[in-house]
């Protein structure tokens, strides 16, 4: 049975509330990226704002306003921006270390706010949403990457969901302010929107300045006094204490393993037993933005003006409260029944959701020939607004978490920071792509789709898909550590299969084996006395088809 709590298990050393209390704090990154993308679903569907940054443009009921292509620009921008920034993550996370990348992002985030609270016109707001965009994609592949590597491995799965619960948050946060100046006929109107991004940068700054660096990067960095002591920060400990130098050991004997195969490029991501891990990272964040969540709340609020709703920004408001409450079970639930049941069965829930609202919608909406909604049944848009609702309570609760869970902890210490940005990219690539090609699915025109509430059956159909992808590529990793994950991968050959498995050995200990076995060699895991022994000794017999194994299969 199920336990409700998720509980520290009795052989960890320590406290656990200081990781899991550093971990919550730096999710809350996640209110930039949620609140940004949030609110410019609100601010586009303002009076005044239409009249002041309309080029000429006229709407389909006489109003100034920006043309579709505009507002495809102004939305997309962003996630343009954030495709470039979560691509140059590495290079300040590997350099400087993930705590001052991530303060140093936030400074970039700081940039973009600037230029959009003083735009008055289209180009200098533009400027705005890219710089913006570039600091969220730098803090996006960021934060996973922070909380991946402090987080204890029995809660790790809801540490770096709480990223996804900080976005749902900042989305919430959006829909309120936009709701409270959508009718104020000045400046003020988008500029105090826009401007509460100020102080969510500032807190976000003001945390990382008090908070370590994580063990994982020190030791990379050759610093393991410094590991030492980051991780019995988190762990509460002395830093000569057994527990702290049996994990480091590990850390350290992983790192070294990786490092005897060579240094780490970009390419070594897609190489030899790498690719499936990069490609099913990036697969999934792909497919995350493919269900249709962006489109909700990028645009939801003109999606639901257009669709004949009297009062689009309440709607907007209360699925912005489904989303965040719905990712609480969600973040329970990771580490109690696992990554592959709630990524299956949320696409399952997703898929008959979307399926239904396309089916409403088409089915009971009709327009005329300048396609305005002239006939729509109200109860039939009651029905798909609740469908609407019960695919975001799937979506927060499975896919919306878990794809940040998942690919924070799939990849090895050699190569996290670079396989992180790629997969984090992958999730911008697929926003940028959506958020700019909606409009012209979307709307009524010379050159657009006019698809209506039929965009709902392109959603339904990657849902689909996504059912057959978590079959066949997410592997269970609930309740092992990074180290023991890689191990995972280079042993098991099928996802299906991963459920069953459990470790043999650890890398420390096949590490002082390959010492003893190379005459006494000294290496980085025996700094310190090897840790009692958990598991059975392995034969000199065992050890050499466990090294064989590896060596088929290294982790790269």
């Amino acid at each position: 049975m199920v336990r409700f709590a998720v509980q520290k298990p009795a052989e960890d050393a320590g406290k656990a509330w200081p990781a899991i209390a550093i971990g919550l704090f730096v999710a809350f990154g996640g209110v930039l990226y949620g609140y940004d993308t949030g609110t410019i679903s609100g601010i586009l569907a303002m009076d005044y704002w239409q009249n002041l940054f309309s080029t000429g443009y006229v709407n389909t009921k006489g109003h100034k306003d920006v043309s579709p292509s505009q507002s495809s620009a102004i939305v997309s921008i962003l996630s343009a921006g954030t495709f470039f920034g979560s691509l140059g993550s590495p290079f300040l996370a590997d350099t400087i270390g993930r705590r001052f990348a991530l303060i140093a992002s936030s400074w970039v985030f700081i940039l973009g706010v600037i230029l959009q609270t003083a735009a008055t016109a289209l180009p200098l707001f533009l400027a705005g949403r890219f710089f913006a965009g570039f600091g969220v994609g730098l803090i996006s592949a960021l934060i996973p990457l922070y909380q991946s590597e402090t987080a204890p491995k029995w809660i790790r799965g809801a540490i770096v969901g709480a990223y996804q619960f900080a976005i749902t948050i900042g989305l919430l946060l959006a829909a309120v302010v936009d709701y409270a100046t959508q009718y104020r006929q000045d400046t003020g109107s988008y500029r105090i929107p826009v401007a509460v991004q100020f102080a969510w940068a500032i807190i976000l700054i003001s945390g990382m300045l008090l908070l370590p660096e994580t063990p994982r990067f020190l030791i990379k960095r050759g610093q393991h006094d410094k590991a030492a002591n980051s991780l019995s920060k988190l762990r509460r400990i002395e830093p000569k204490h057994a527990a702290i130098e049996s994990e480091l050991r590990e850390i350290q004997a992983n790192h070294d393993y990786e490092m005897s195969i060579g240094t780490s490029t970009y390419l070594d991501c897609f190489r030899g037993p790498m690719l499936k891990r990069q490609l099913t990272g990036m697969g999934l964040q792909a497919l995350q933005q493919l269900t249709g969540i962006n489109f909700i709340f990028y645009y939801g609020t003109q999606y639901f003006k257009n669709s004949g709703i009297q009062d689009p920004f309440t709607i907007q408001m209360i699925t912005s409260c489904i989303n965040v409450v719905s990712t609480i079970p969600g973040l329970w639930a990771v580490d109690k029944l696992g990554r592959r049941p709630l990524l299956l069965w949320g696409a399952v829930g997703m898929c008959i959701s979307q399926f239904l609202v396309a089916m409403l919608g088409t089915l009971t909406t009709g327009q005329d020939s300048l396609g305005n909604i002239i006939v729509y049944n109200v109860a039939a848009q009651k029905a798909g607004i609740a469908f609407v609702c019960i695919y975001i309570f799937f979506f927060a609760s499975t896919w919306g978490p878990l794809a940040w869970v998942v690919t924070g902890e799939i990849y090895p210490l050699k190569t996290r920071a670079k396989s992180l940005s790629m997969t984090t990219a992958t999730n911008w690539l697929l926003n940028w792509a959506i958020a700019y090609a909606t409009p012209y699915l979307v709307n009524y025109g010379e050159g657009y789709a006019n698809l209506q509430s039929k965009i709902f059956f392109v959603w339904f159909g990657a849902c689909f898909i996504c059912i057959s992808f978590v079959y066949f590529f997410i592997y269970e990793t609930k309740g092992w550590s990074l180290e023991e994950v890689d191990e995972l991968y280079s042993e098991v050959t099928s996802a299906r299969k991963s459920a069953s498995w459990t470790p043999s050995t650890t890398f420390a200990q096949r590490q002082a084996v390959t010492s003893t076995a190379d005459g006494g060699v000294t290496t980085a895991a025996d700094v310190s006395e090897s840790a009692p022994a958990e598991k059975p000794d392995l034969t000199s017999e065992q050890h050499s088809d466990g090294l064989s194994h590896h060596d088929e299969n290294p982790t790269v």
